[in-house]
């Protein structure tokens, strides 16, 4: 009944945010109305008012939101301030075209997860060390969705003509934007799968089987069953973020998606479309999320409640210390860049447009004649360090929401939902576009995958036996969780974040590209990717830069993060 109440209380109270988002902007509905309507002409105080009393908006946003509500009741989700037509017919269309996508990137998430995983579960069928390659899987986290669908259609479509560029009239259409959307997501999904086979490989249970004589496609297919439920609510988050989240793959790729329906809908202020949207991908959010836990409790079977779930043994052997040369040479690189470029001026534009690389302009210079290098290095500070900061904050709410996995559920759910763009644009109602507006964004929505992997480890620390006869023991709530669940939870979970940290760069560089964080002219990564971009047949090497650096920061917390382990 709790996660029940979670869920509803949660979906209810994001609702009325929305709802109230026209008052919380502070800008005057009507007033938009009027401008997509008739222009730029100036409105009329009888205009406005009429409008409002059209829309209902002068009886103010509460009895607006009970209207909407009691509609939804009816079966009625209201019409379109901006074409006049029923909004549901139309976002039901577009999530039609976001489910398609979905499946398609999904597809390829599972193929390129399942070739990173490989070569760890061979390596432990044959009873060799399992530690899993991290480098290619960074390097696919690392790589943004905006970015590769750039290139993709760049090359394949302008330079190669294999595909068409632009439009979703057939399956040929699916095959840039799949690919766009599910490597990123299938080299998180490879990371992550590979350390859990690492993992169950270590668990007593494999010995005995294997000395029992048990064929090694059968120890496999257990070991796939033992690693894949603390893995569900990442899955589940996966594909949440391949329904609502690919804002920017629709875009480049004029996809008539959910993601682009609603953000089309919010530049607008078309409330009733807003509204419609925003409740489809959480409901289609919560669907996922409650499918992906009844999967993982499925596969986890009566051992999760009999308190029979096999014990991990923690690694005792240290890390080689061969691996502190790859973040050092990482860290190295980026600070070479950094102090590279961190002389020159950023703002100056003082060379020719688009000008070629050369002794004196090493990366050449972007549309307005300033200096790529420059600007570069010193957006640096800004986006490494608001990741970081993120991370942290993530982190911490992350663990203290997993620990009460029955309240939070609902909160979990409907934050997995709610990709960056989406945060950002009730943020920026409230805020305007700025850097610390893109770092609230992404630090409101960035928790929730942690919180779902932290919630996934206490109910199998929970099952445990150790942890299961504890308070028979007379052990209390607090210090169990302090000596014995913690423990269990807080290594795995921290890797999990430091992993996620350039996927958090990248989301708040996705915000500058996208005209939701930091403002022109600040040298942040997003902006010079943005500024570039319609510039990337001729001046490829200024558009690959900063990628190129969050590839590393990407390759720096993967290498941290097996560092880390115990």
């Amino acid at each position: 009944m709790l996660p029940a109440l979670s869920r509803a209380g949660t979906l209810c109270a994001v609702m009325g945010l929305v709802g109230m988002l026209p008052w919380i902007s502070g800008r005057d509905p009507a007033a938009s109305l009027l401008r997509a309507r008739m222009g730029e002409q100036t409105p009329t105080p009888e205009a406005l008012a009429a409008i409002r009393a059209q829309l209902g908006l002068a009886d103010g946003p509460w009895v607006h939101l009970g209207q909407w509500l009691a509609g939804l009741v009816r079966g009625d989700w209201g019409v379109s301030w901006i074409s006049g037509a029923p909004v549901l017919e139309g976002m039901l269309g577009a999530l039609a075209v976001s489910w398609t996508l979905m499946a398609a990137a999904f597809g390829v998430a599972l193929c390129c997860a399942g070739l990173i995983a490989l070569p760890v579960l061979l390596r432990g069928l044959h009873g060799r060390p399992t530690q899993t390659a991290g480098v290619l899987a960074a390097t696919l986290t690392a790589l943004p969705e905006f970015m590769l669908s750039a290139l993709f259609l760049v090359v394949f479509s302008v330079w190669l003509g294999w595909f068409p560029p632009y439009g979703w009239q057939g399956w040929s259409h699916v095959v840039l934007p799949a690919l766009a959307l599910g490597l990123p997501g299938g080299g998180l999904l490879g990371r992550l799968l590979g350390q859990a086979l690492a993992a169950s490989f270590h668990e007593a249970w494999i010995a005995s089987w294997a000395c029992a004589g048990i064929s090694r496609a059968r120890i496999a297919r257990a070991v796939l069953r033992r690693s894949l439920p603390a893995l569900m609510p990442q899955i589940g988050m996966i594909m949440v973020a391949m329904t609502g989240g690919a804002i920017a793959v629709e875009k480049v790729f004029s996809i008539p998606g959910l993601g682009r329906a609603v953000l089309g809908a919010a530049s607008a202020q078309d409330l009733p479309a807003l509204q419609a949207g925003l409740l489809l991908l959480l409901l289609n959010a919560l669907a996922i999320g409650i499918l992906a836990n009844l999967i993982r409790v499925a596969l986890l079977g009566r051992a999760l409640t009999l308190g029979a779930l096999p014990v991990t043994p923690p690694q005792s052997a240290p890390p080689d210390r061969r691996l502190w040369l790859v973040p050092l040479l990482v860290v190295l690189l980026l600070a070479g860049l950094v102090l590279w470029g961190l002389p020159r001026d950023p703002f100056s534009a003082q060379y020719l447009r688009l000008q070629a690389p050369g002794p004196a302009l090493p990366l050449g210079a972007d549309g307005l004649g300033r200096d790529v290098l420059a600007r570069i290095a010193h957006g640096a500070f800004s986006t490494i360090g608001m990741a970081v900061l993120a991370t942290g904050i993530a982190l911490c709410l992350g663990l203290l929401m997993g620990m009460v996995p029955r309240l939070s559920i609902g909160l979990i759910e409907v934050t997995k939902a709610t990709p960056p763009t989406m945060a950002a644009l009730v943020t920026v109602a409230a805020m305007g576009p700025s850097a610390m507006g893109a770092l609230v964004a992404v630090s409101t929505v960035a928790w929730a995958p942690l919180a779902a992997h932290t919630a996934a480890l206490v109910a199998e620390a929970r099952a445990k036996p150790h942890i299961a006869i504890a308070p028979v023991l007379g052990v209390g709530p607090l210090r169990l969780i302090q000596r014995s669940i913690l423990p269990e939870v807080l290594a795995p979970v921290t890797r999990h974040a430091m992993l996620r940290l350039p996927g958090i760069a990248l989301a708040l560089a996705a915000l500058g590209f996208l005209g939701l964080g930091a403002r022109p002219p600040a040298p942040e990564w997003g902006l010079v990717l943005a500024d570039m971009l319609p510039y990337v047949e001729r001046a490829p090497l200024a558009v690959l830069m900063p990628v190129a650096a969050l590839a590393l920061l990407s390759v720096l917390g993967v290498s941290l993060a097996a560092l880390l382990r115990r």
